[in-house]
This record gives C-alpha cells, structure tokens and sequence, in this order.
C-alpha cells in the first residue's frame, strides 16, 4: 500500500486522523515517531520542553506496533500513537527526574500505570517532557522554575507555556507529539492547557491511578490527557481511566467515550459562574462573552450563577503545604532543598515543613462542607463555564507578581475544583495580546467527564480555534 507523504500538516492532525492512517497502513507508526523525534529535537530545545528523548525505545514499539497492525491485531484508536509524559511518571530504566537539580539522574525499575496502561493500548512514549520543578510544590515566582529553564508557549516564546505541566502543554501545541500526560494538583493541567491554546482535561480524583507520579499532595494529586482537541482527550481517557489495586484512591466507575448519544432535541444547561469576567484581561473577557455567543445555539445559558464564598484558596495552601511537606522530608531535612532551582520554593518549603497538624485537619473538615455546597450548584447544571485563565500567558523575563497586576480578578474555579475533586477541561477559545491563546472552562460534578467532553467537543464542532497552529 502506497504510504503518504508526511508533512506538518499531519504532525497536528487530531488522534482520529492520524489512527485511521495507521490502521489502513497509508502510514507507518515508524514514519510517524521518527518524524516526532526529529521535531522534539529540533524544536524542543527552543521551547525548554524536553528533558529527555527516547529515541531507541520508542522505534522499537513503533516498530512492533506496525508488525501488530499488518498482522491483524490491531488495538485500537492509540495503536501507533507517539505521545510525551510529564516527567513525574515513572519509566523503568529512564531518568524520572520530576523537573529538579536533586533528582535529575533518579530513575526507576517498573513504570506508572498510566504508562503501561498507554503501552498496553500501542501507544509508543517519545520522551519525557519538562515541568516545574516538584510540580511547584511550595510555590514560585518566574517562568525559569526547572533545571531546563523557563519552557516557552510556541505562540510566542517570549512567553511562559504555564506550569507545572509546561512541556506536556507546549510540546503538543507545537506539534511534537500527538497527545501528552500532564498532572494537576491546582491548575498545573489547565493553566499550560490555557497559555498554548490546547485541550486539557483534569479527570475526577480517582478516575486514573497515580501510581508511579511523584506525590506532591496524596488528596490532591491527578494525572490527565493535553491534546489538540476535547475528543482526543476523550480517547486518551478511556485508555488510562479505571480502578488500580495500586493506587487504592481509585474506583471503578463507568466512563466510556463518545458518551452515549443525547436526544438532539435537549440542550446542555451551562452556567455562567458570577465574576466570571470582572477584574480580567479585555482580551479574555471579550473572547468569553463571544463564546458564550456560540454555546448559546445549543445550549440553555443561565448567566451569573452564584459561586460558594468559601476559602478555597487558604485551604488549598494548607493542604498542598502540610502534604507536600511530608512528601518531600527527606530532601527538606537533608538540605538537598537547597539545590532547587527557585529561591521561593527552598524558603516556603521549610515554612511548610512546620505547618501545624490542626491547621491542615481543619482544611480538611472544611472540604466536607465545600463538597456539599459545591455539589448543590452543580445538580444544577451540565456544566459552568469561565475563562480558564484572567490573562494570556506571563512573560518569562517578569516575576509573576509583577506582570498583570491589574487583572488578578474572577472566583477562585480551580482551587474549588480540585478541593472537591471535580473534573475540567479548558479548550482554546481565541486569541490575546502578543498573538497569545485565551481559553475557556468547562467544569462539572463528579465522574461527568464524558458530559464535559461532549460539550468541548460540540463548542469545538461550531468554532476553529483548535485547529490553528503556531509558526515555529
């Protein structure tokens, strides 16, 4: 069978796309990967998105992929399929070194479960892609906060691709791999998903294991798709999502997608959070009232929805803080803390180390009364929706307390969010000052992953912004 000619245009087509080429054989899993690792060679060093390159290994499953394939044995819509892994994800034999100078040659002897999970679908793992250093734990203030240097939005690389998923974000902006994995503990996978203009779907806590990530915050901590589109992310899902006896915070609960089919007849309910737009980016604004324009054809809109009035963010911190100070003693109490590239980080680190047990029980207790409250905005509606950022991207040569001091405004959605372990997803929605992407959010109850999903994909459906790529 005639094999196609392999141009750019291919590297960013959706996961669809490019799996009927792989099934039909009009194209190779090894053309495709030798074509990713060529552009994560070239380009990836102008983004800072790169750690390290798995060259060998990942030929050699594209390899065995397209002998699957010929022979019959085909898998599914990831057979073939090149993808990067934040690098919290353990990879047997391969440097895992969560983004930080005191773990840049820790590697392990097994894999996380959502890698063997992607390789039990043919996925083929390209590499392992930048982040924030210890998925930026105790906080920090710049872009230049890993031992790679401050990963670059390709929109315009005077800019930051957001954290701590950086790499996962850029990289698949960029076109250097078909889908990625990143990891939100609050806002690590929607904020880079916002800033390069991708899909970034946050699942429910509990619907994909954690097993082999490295643990920042145990009640917190959750691994998710960065793809092109909120329908890739959908099939990324259902490859990792479901219950792992290793990681014993996850349950079994039915997701499948494409979700089953709706009555056409009957809308989506979307809400408009209140303030959603007060205090932000003209640009962001602007850009979320015209899709709200758009969601308004198929969708019954209720605007300025009451959002609880509870310190989410104070409790966020006391959480993050207290468990993350005990993820991370040994390198605390050792000194190693030292070593980290962000000065911020090694003094709120040690600050968090003394945390005391009632402040952080309390935060707890606290968390029961926002599931509740929160739970009973949310019956009420398929979704609510708000920018997923106040601003575009920061610039990387400005501390973040420094840059757009004037638009730090809107309610606290991704704190609440993963406080109540809520399910998200951000999808591009336009575009900013500096040629920089803006998004917007979906949010919703529990386990309504494939709800999310299908209203990203109709919004998707009705506009382009998914499908424009940046020059690099």
């Amino acid at each position: 069978m005639a094999q196609e000619t392999l141009g750019d245009d291919i590297l960013f087509s959706p996961i669809r796309d490019l799996a009927e080429r792989l099934r039909t054989r009009r194209l190779t899993s090894v053309a495709l990967t030798e074509a990713y690792l060529d552009r994560l060679q070239k380009v990836g060093p102008r983004l800072n998105g790169v750690v390290t390159l798995m060259r060998d290994s990942a030929l050699k499953e594209a390899r065995a992929a397209d002998e699957q394939i010929r022979a019959g044995k085909y898998r599914g819509l990831l057979h073939g399929i090149p993808y990067g892994a934040k690098d919290l994800l353990a990879t047997r034999g391969v440097p895992t070194t969560w983004g930080a100078e005191p773990f840049r040659r820790q590697t392990f002897d097994y894999d996380a479960t959502v890698i063997r999970k992607l390789r039990d679908a043919g996925a083929v793992l390209l590499g392992k892609l930048a982040m924030v250093e210890l998925a930026g734990s105790f906080g920090y203030n710049n872009a230049d906060a890993s031992f790679t240097g401050p990963c670059k939005t390709p929109w315009n690389l005077g800019y930051w691709s957001g954290g701590s998923s950086s790499g996962s974000g850029a990289c698949v902006a960029a076109g250097l791999c078909a889908f990625a994995i990143g990891s939100e503990t609050s806002g690590s996978i929607i904020t880079p998903a916002a800033y390069c203009g991708v899909a970034g779907l946050r699942p429910t806590f509990g619907r994909v294991s954690r097993y082999g990530a490295m643990p920042l915050s145990w009640t917190l901590d959750k691994l998710g798709p960065m793809c092109r589109s909120a329908d890739c992310c959908g099939i990324v899902l259902a490859a990792i999502a479901g219950r792992d006896a290793k990681d014993l915070s996850t349950v079994a609960k039915p997701y499948a997608w494409p979700e089953a089919r709706r009555d056409p007849k009957m809308k989506y309910r979307v809400g408009v959070i209140r303030g959603s737009t007060t205090g932000i980016q003209p640009a962001v604004r602007d850009n979320f009232r015209e899709s709200v324009k758009v969601l308004s054809r198929f969708c019954d809109i209720t605007e300025d929805v009451a959002f609880p009035e509870l310190p989410f963010g104070p409790a966020v911190s006391a959480v993050i803080n207290a468990e993350g100070a005990s993820a991370f003693r040994e390198l605390i109490e050792s000194g190693r803390i030292n070593d980290l590239r962000t000065a911020q980080m090694k003094t709120n680190a040690v600050a968090a180390s003394m945390t005391l047990a009632v402040d952080y029980l309390q935060a707890l207790r606290i968390r029961t009364q926002m599931k509740k409250e929160m739970d009973a905005v949310y019956a009420k509606y398929d979704a609510l929706m708000a920018p997923a950022r106040t601003t575009v991207a920061y610039p990387i040569d400005r501390n973040f307390s420094e840059a757009y001091v004037n638009f730090r405004g809107g309610p606290p959605i991704i704190p609440a969010g993963n406080l109540v372990g809520q399910p998200a997803i951000a999808i591009p929605n336009g575009f900013g000052p500096n040629n920089l992407p803006t998004g917007i959010q979906f949010t919703g109850k529990v386990w309504s992953e494939a709800r999310l999903l299908s209203l990203a994909h109709a919004y998707q459906q009705a506009t382009e912004w998914h499908r424009r790529r940046p020059k690099m």
